[in-house]
Formats: structure tokens, C-alpha cells, sequence
């Protein structure tokens, strides 16, 4: 088996076991914490640590062995609180590197790159390549993975450049790549378009969040091009409701597209888009157990099997890290 870098370290692709495809630790304005310690929900470094210990060790007694969590510049990554996390719990933790937006560019890159006022090779890339290869800041962990996004807003200027970056990264180094995406505009398909015009072989790309969409056409689109579904938001049901979440990979199972599929939820243990209390009134399905406790055994009803379940949760995630 080959190689893959968690923030314990490396480890085999074959010991990875089950994993959820697209999870976040925690989700944080760094610098909205640091003005605004109390909006929208104060923050606890302990208390909320020993959250996400907990957490991942539920997590960890359902039968998950492996979390990817695509917390990248734009969403309040910060590794050294991972690593002290992933200390205390037998949960794998792969991180990622890329940035996250939907329109603008943080000013840091404004001025800096090809052709701009500051002329010089992309910084975007340097940037991920060093994540990759060397670690991400002076913490030993390296990225495993690369992510970028797209919304509503279509393909930006600053959206594509990351995308490029993004996809120029994979070309140099083979690490795979998730994309946030809004099925509802079929971005998931320009990003199959921009990646594969800057070299990336598609079948190392999750086009992520499709889950939220129903329209079975998009999807086998996506698949047929080679790249992974990432049915990711099972709990989100205010987004899509659970039936028809189950019904979509359902009808992909049962059209041949089990080895096309990643299963996971998107949740977190803390987020700050949202009052604590607030989000967790709203979707009380949006956590780590929900595929365990409810999704897979309904899946089961309707006819998935075990070795289909085990193709989404194990073996697509071991081939798409395998460089």
C-alpha cells in the first residue's frame, strides 16, 4: 500500500478503515475570535478541546478510523489545537492546504503573482507545494490533501486562480483534491473543466457537497468523468432532507456507482457561522454519528449492501490517497 501523511504522521493507505471523506474539526474567524471573544458564542480552548476529544472518541466507537477534514486558510485552520487533539483520541486526522472563497482573495494576494503589481511566480502554489512537501508552518504536519471552491458566484477571478493553484499543486506533488461546490449551479462540472485544463487527473478529485443535489443526470456527469461524489452532508436536512439524501445514493448504488461515492457530514464540533445553540436546535442530525446511527441503517433497508457500504467507506477513500 502507499503512503499518506495524518497529523500523528504517516500511515498506510490500507490502515485507514472507514473513513468520512469531508468532516471539520472546528470552523473559525481566527481574527473575529481574537476582537470579538464572545460573538457569536464565546469560546472555551478547554471546554471545547475536550468537546472534540469526546466527540471523535464516539466517533471512534461506531467503527469510523479516519477523518478528513478540509479546514483550509479562509475557515480558522489552526494544527497545533489538531494536534493535541488527535493525541487523545485513535481517530486518524488528515488535514488539508488551499484557500477558501468564494469570490475575493484575501489583500495578502491582491498584488502579488503573475502579472501583478508585484510580478512573481503564483504564491498560492508555493504555498501548497510547502504545506505538501515540507508541513504546514512549523508543526511537522503535512497536508494530505488540497481543497478549493466554488459557489454561486461561479468562477470568480479569484476562484479560478485558486483553482489553478490549486490544481497546479496536485500536478507537482500527486496529492488529491476536494472541491466545495454548489450542485444546484452544476459547478461541479466547471470545476472538472478548469482542473483537467491544468493537467489533474480527475479521478483523484472529490467534487464535494453533491449530495445536496437529487438531479441523478449532474451527478453521473461528475462520475463518468472519473471523479468521486461527495455525497458529504448527510444531516444537513434543512439544505436536503434525509429521504431524499438516502434516495439519491440509493439510485447511484443501484446504477453501478458504489465505487463513485464518499459518504460523510460536513459537521463539526464547533462552528462559529451560527449561535452554538442556535445550530444545534436547528439541524440536530448535523453531527459525527449520524451516518453510523441512522444513515447505514437505512441504507441497509433499501438494499445496499455491506460490500457497497465498505466500497464508499473504505476502498474509495484508499484508492483516491493512494499516490
Amino acid at each position: 500500500m502507499a503512503s499518506v501523511d495524518t497529523v500523528r504522521g504517516p500511515a498506510d493507505t490500507g490502515d485507514l478503515g472507514r473513513v468520512l471523506m469531508h468532516e471539520h474539526v472546528f470552523v473559525l474567524g481566527e481574527e473575529l475570535r481574537e476582537n470579538y471573544p464572545g460573538y457569536p458564542t464565546r469560546w472555551d480552548e478547554e471546554l471545547r478541546v475536550a468537546d472534540a476529544i469526546s466527540k471523535l472518541r464516539a466517533l471512534s466507537d461506531r467503527g469510523i478510523d479516519t477523518i478528513v477534514d478540509p479546514t483550509v486558510i479562509g475557515l480558522g485552520r489552526y494544527i497545533p489545537r489538531i494536534q493535541r487533539i488527535a493525541e487523545h483520541t485513535d481517530i486518524n486526522i488528515l488535514v488539508a492546504t488551499g484557500l477558501y472563497t468564494y469570490n475575493e482573495l484575501p489583500f495578502q494576494f491582491h498584488y502579488v503573482g503573475p502579472g501583478l503589481l508585484f510580478d512573481a511566480p503564483e504564491p498560492l502554489t508555493e504555498l501548497f507545494v510547502h504545506d505538501i512537501v515540507e508541513g504546514i508552518a512549523d508543526t511537522g504536519v503535512k497536508a494530505a490533501m488540497l481543497k478549493c471552491a466554488i459557489e454561486a458566484q461561479g468562477l470568480t477571478p479569484g476562484v479560478e486562480r485558486v483553482m489553478r493553484a490549486v490544481g497546479r499543486a496536485h500536478v507537482e506533488t500527486g496529492v488529491p483534491i476536494t472541491v466545495h461546490t454548489n450542485p444546484h449551479t452544476g459547478s461541479g462540472l466547471v470545476a472538472q473543466q478548469v482542473l483537467a485544463e491544468e493537467g489533474v487527473d480527475l479521478t483523484k478529485v472529490v467534487i464535494g457537497h453533491s449530495g445536496d443535489s437529487t438531479d441523478l443526470e449532474y451527478l453521473r456527469k461528475i462520475a463518468d468523468a472519473g471523479s468521486l461524489l461527495g455525497m458529504d452532508r448527510f444531516g444537513l436536512d434543512l439544505l436536503l432532507p434525509f429521504e431524499q439524501r438516502v434516495d439519491t445514493v440509493v439510485a447511484l448504488t443501484e446504477s453501478g456507482y458504489a465505487d463513485r461515492m464518499v459518504l460523510a457530514h460536513d459537521a463539526s464540533c464547533f462552528i462559529d457561522w451560527f449561535p452554538h445553540d442556535v445550530k444545534e436546535l436547528a439541524v440536530p442530525n448535523w453531527n459525527y454519528n449520524h451516518i453510523s446511527d441512522d444513515v447505514l441503517p437505512v441504507l441497509r433497508e433499501r438494499g445496499v449492501s455491506d460490500e457497497q457500504i465498505t466500497t464508499m467507506l473504505v476502498d474509495n477513500p484508499r484508492r483516491f490517497f493512494e499516490r
